[in-house]
C-alpha cells in the first residue's frame, strides 16, 4: 500500500505535565518527517474524531500514537482493517515510570526515543493478508473414547460439528465403564453418583453427527490444521508406515545435527500409500490414562498375594456386586487402602498418585461400608488431598464409624494362612507402630498419561511422531499450563482429560468441553486465515525467501510447534496454518530470510538504529531491552502504573518473544555504540511459563553463542545479558534492571561509541 503518515500526540494522563510536548513534536515532525499534532485525551471522542479527520481528508493510513501502552484502548485506536496503527508508549513506560530523581532532559530524551522508535516502526510495516486453505476441512477427529472423548464428542457436535471418535478397544466407555458409583459432582458434597458414562453414551448414539470407529488406531497424522490427513489402522496391528520408532530428546538432538540417522523418515516422508486416510480440520486427543505400575514394591505384597490389588482392580470388583475376597469369593469385611509405598520411602505417594487416588480411596471405603454395615476400612496415607468442596466428602468419611484415616508409613504386608493379610505400620499420627488385619489390601495405582510410553497420534511430521519434551511433564501432552491449558505442542491437536492431568470425572467432563471449544475455534480461525493461540486473531505468518536459504535447519530444528518440515535438500517447507506466529524461526535464521509483513527483523532493526546514542557524555549512555510481549512488557507497565520507577537510560522494544530475537539486532545495537542490551522473557525449565514453550530458553542459548562474538570485537560479555520475568513480577522489574544498568555504568562507555 502507498502509506501516508500522521502522528499524533496525547497530552492527557500526566504526558503534557511532564515532556515538552513542543520539543516532542519537533522530533517527529523534523527528523522523521511526519505531520504531528497533539490533544489532551486522543482516546477520547474528540481526539478520535481529530485523528478521522486526517484519516478521511486527508488520507492519512498509517497511524502513530504517541500516549498509553499498546496493551490497552485498542479499540480506541483501531481505525479499521486497511489501516495501520503503531503506539509509542509515553504513559507507562515514560512519565508515569520515571523516578522522582529524574532529570527532565532524560525524560524528554526517552520519550523521543519512542516516537523515533514508532516513526521506524510504522515505515517497516506493511498489512498482512490472511493465509487462507483453498477448503478448509471442518470436521473434528476425537481419539479415545472414555468420559473425556464421550463429552469432547457430544459438545462438538451440539454445536453443529461433525465428529469422529476412534477408540481402540471394542467398545466406547473407558474405565468409567467399570465403576459403581463416581464421586460426588453437587452438594452437599458427600452422596456418590450414578456414573454418567451411561447417559453419554446414549447422547452419542442418538447423534447425526458422530461416527464411531471402535477397535481402531490411529496409524498416522500428516497435514495441518484444516486440511489433516488422518489414516487409521486395526487396534493393535502394526506394519510398515504404522509402527513408528520412538525417538527421545537427545535422539532428537543428534538427528536433527546430522549424528544419527532418523528411524522415522520414511515413515514421515510417507504421503499417500493407505487409500482409508481421511479428512479432518482439528483433533481432540482423550486417550485417557493407565493404571501405573506398583508391583516393584514387593514388600506390600501385589503379585505375590490374590487379595492384593490395585485401586482399578478394586474397582471392578465393586462393580459387580458385594464385593469378595479375589482368593476364595469371601465376602469382605475390612480392607486396608494404602495410599503411600511406605518402607524407605515411606514421605512419598506411588508413582502419579495425586488427590483423584485420595478421593478414590475414599470412594472405595463407602463401598466397603455400604456393603456390610460391621466392616471396616482403613485409609493409610502419607498425603490426604482433597481440594475445593471435595473437603465436605472427606469430613463425611471422617465422621464414619466404620472409616479410619490416618497418616502411617506401611512397613510390610503379610499374608495369612487363611488368606486374610496383616499390615504392618509405623508413625502413625497416634505416633503408634500396629499391626492390621484386613481381609484385602488396595494399592493406590496413579494415573499414568497414555502418551508417556507411545505416540498415540502418530505424526507425520518432521519434529517426530510424538510431542517433543514430554518427560519433563512426566508425559502428560502440554503446551503453557497456565494460559492455554487445553493446547498440545502441535497447532490444532488439543488435549483433554487424564491424558493432560490426572482430574475426576466432573473435572474431565469440564475440561473436555475446553478442548472441544477449542478445536471448534481453530477451525473457524483456519477459516478466517488467522492464529489460533496466543496471538489469536493474528493475519500475520512467516513468509521465506527461499533463493538464499543455505538449508541450515536452524528454523525446523528450533520450531516449538512442528509447523516446519523439510524436502530431501533440507528446504523448509512451511505449514502456516500450524504456525504460532511467535517468529521463533525469524530469529533463528542467520540468513535473516523469514519475516512477517508486520514483524521483521529489518523493522526491529531500524527501531535499534532510530535510538538516538550520545557520543559526548558518558551520564547519558544507551541500554537497548528486547522485551517479551507476553510476560516482561505488562510487568513493565504495571511497574509504571504503580509509579516504582524505571530508569530511563533503558530504550524498551516489546517483542513478540524472545526466540524471535534475531542476534543481530544485539549486534548492531552494540556497534552503534550502545552500551548495553538485555533481554527480558519469560520463565523457563521446568515450571517453564513461556507462552511459545521454549522461547525463553532458545534465547538464552544464542546469548550464549553472542558471548563470543563481544569478545572478538573488544567488549565485555557481561554487556549482554538475559532475565527471566513472570508477569506477577512488576515490583521486581525496576531492581533488575537498576542491578543491569549499574553494572553497565561500572563498566564505562561502549568504545565503539562515535565510529
Amino acid at each position: 500500500m502507498d502509506k501516508k503518515y500522521g502522528a499524533f500526540i496525547c497530552t492527557g494522563c500526566g504526558i503534557g505535565d511532564t515532556l515538552d510536548i513542543g520539543a516532542l513534536s519537533g522530533v517527529v515532525s523534523g527528523e522523521m518527517k511526519m505531520s504531528c499534532k497533539t490533544h489532551e485525551f486522543l482516546c477520547g471522542a474528540e481526539g478520535r474524531a481529530l485523528i478521522e479527520k486526517d484519516i478521511n481528508e486527508e488520507g492519512v493510513n498509517s497511524v502513530v500514537i504517541g500516549a498509553c501502552s499498546p496493551r490497552v484502548m485498542q479499540d480506541e485506536f483501531n481505525f479499521g482493517g486497511d489501516k495501520i496503527s503503531v503506539r509509542a508508549n509515553l504513559r507507562e513506560q515514560v512519565v508515569w515510570a520515571k523516578a522522582e530523581d529524574a532529570k527532565a532532559d532524560f525524560v524528554l530524551e526517552l520519550a523521543s526515543d519512542n516516537m523515533r522508535m514508532a516513526c521506524a516502526q510504522i515505515k517497516k510495516t506493511e498489512l498482512p493478508e490472511p493465509y487462507q486453505l483453498e477448503t478448509v476441512n471442518k470436521k473434528i477427529l476425537v481419539v479415545g473414547g472414555g468420559v473425556a472423548g464421550l463429552t469432547a464428542a457430544v459438545e462438538a457436535a451440539q454445536t453443529g460439528y461433525d465428529v469422529t471418535i476412534v477408540e481402540k478397544s471394542d467398545a466406547l466407555g473407558g474405565f468409567a465403564k467399570q465403576w459403581r458409583k463416581q464421586l460426588p459432582s453437587r452438594a452437599p458434597w458427600t452422596d456418590l453418583e450414578t456414573p454418567v458414562v451411561g447417559s453419554l453414551l446414549k447422547s452419542v448414539e442418538a447423534s447425526d453427527k458422530i461416527t464411531v470407529k471402535t477397535g481402531t488406531e490411529v496409524a498416522r497424522i500428516a497435514g495441518a490444521p484444516g486440511a489433516f490427513e488422518v489414516t487409521f489402522k486395526p487396534a493393535g496391528t502394526s506394519g510398515e508406515w504404522d509402527a513408528p520408532a520412538k525417538v527421545g530428546v537427545d535422539e532428537q538432538d543428534k538427528i536433527d545435527k546430522g549424528l544419527m540417522e532418523d528411524p522415522n523418515k520414511e515413515f514421515r516422508k510417507y504421503t499417500d500409500k493407505n487409500s482409508d486416510a481421511e479428512g479432518f480440520g482439528s483433533v481432540i486427543l482423550a486417550t485417557g490414562w493407565n493404571p501405573a505400575d506398583v508391583s516393584e514394591y514387593a514388600h506390600l505384597g501385589y503379585g505375590q498375594f490374590k487379595n492384593v490389588v490395585t485401586n482399578v482392580e478394586f474397582e471392578q470388583l465393586a462393580a459387580k456386586g458385594k464385593i469378595a475376597r479375589p482368593s476364595d469369593g469371601k465376602p469382605v469385611e475390612s480392607v486396608a487402602f494404602v495410599q503411600s509405598p511406605g518402607g524407605a520411602e515411606h514421605d512419598k505417594d506411588f508413582p502419579y498418585c495425586n488427590s483423584v487416588t485420595s478421593l478414590v480411596a475414599l470412594k472405595q471405603a463407602r463401598y466397603v461400608r455400604e456393603d456390610n454395615a460391621n466392616a471396616k476400612a482403613y485409609i493409610l496415607y502419607q498425603h490426604m488431598r482433597t481440594p475445593g468442596n471435595m473437603e465436605l466428602f472427606y469430613k463425611a468419611a471422617q465422621n464414619d464409624d466404620g472409616v479410619f484415616l490416618t497418616k502411617a508409613n506401611v512397613m510390610q504386608v503379610t499374608e495369612e494362612s487363611d488368606g486374610s493379610l496383616s499390615v504392618a505400620v509405623e508413625n502413625t499420627l497416634l505416633n503408634e507402630n500396629m499391626n492390621i488385619n484386613v481381609d484385602m489390601v488396595v494399592l493406590a495405582a496413579g494415573m499414568v498419561p497414555t502418551t508417556k510410553d507411545a505416540p498415540i497420534i502418530n505424526l507425520a511430521y518432521r519434529q517426530g511422531p510424538a510431542f517433543l519434551d514430554l518427560d519433563i511433564f512426566d508425559g502428560h501432552a502440554d503446551s503453557h499450563f497456565i494460559c492455554f491449558p487445553y493446547e498440545t505442542r502441535r497447532t490444532g491437536i488439543y488435549a483433554c482429560g487424564g491424558v493432560r492431568k490426572s482430574m475426576t470425572v466432573e473435572e474431565t467432563m469440564d475440561d473436555a468441553t475446553g478442548a472441544a471449544l477449542k478445536a471448534i475455534q481453530c477451525l473457524e480461525s483456519v477459516d478466517r486465515g488467522v492464529a489460533v493461540h496466543p496471538r489469536s486473531g493474528d493475519k500475520s505468518y512467516p513468509e521465506f525467501f527461499f533463493q538464499r536459504c543455505t538449508q541450515c535447519k536452524r528454523c525446523t530444528e528450533e520450531c516449538p510447534f512442528g509447523a516446519l518440515d523439510d524436502d530431501e535438500k533440507g528446504t523448509p517447507l512451511p505449514n502456516p496454518t500450524r504456525c504460532r506466529r511467535c517468529g521463533t524461526c525469524m530469529g533463528a535464521c542467520p540468513e535473516r530470510i523469514i519475516g512477517f509483513k508486520n514483524y521483521n527483523v529489518d523493522m526491529i532493526g531500524s527501531m535499534v538504529k532510530a535510538i538516538e546514542v550520545p557520543d559526548d557524555d558518558e551520564e547519558k549512555l544507551r541500554i537497548l531491552a528486547l522485551v517479551c510481549e507476553n510476560d516482561a512488557y505488562p510487568a513493565l507497565d504495571m511497574a509504571g502504573m504503580r509509579r516504582l520507577g524505571l530508569n530511563n537510560l533503558v530504550r524498551v522494544i516489546p517483542v513478540r518473544c524472545l526466540g524471535s530475537v534475531n542476534m543481530v539486532w544485539i549486534k548492531d545495537a552494540m556497534s552503534a555504540g550502545m552500551d548495553g542490551a538485555i533481554l527480558l522473557g519469560c520463565k523457563y525449565g521446568d515450571d517453564y511459563q513461556c507462552h511459545f514453550v521454549k522461547g525463553s530458553e532458545i534465547a538464552n542459548k544464542r546469548m550464549d553463542n553472542i558471548g563470543e562474538t563481544l569478545k572478538s570485537l573488544g567488549l565485555e560479555t557481561a554487556r549482554v545479558a538475559t532475565r527471566q520475568i513472570a508477569i506477577s513480577d512488576y515490583d521486581k522489574v525496576p531492581e533488575i534492571i537498576n542491578e543491569f544498568v549499574e553494572s553497565i555504568v561500572a563498566m564505562g562507555p561502549n568504545p565503539f561509541k562515535g565510529f
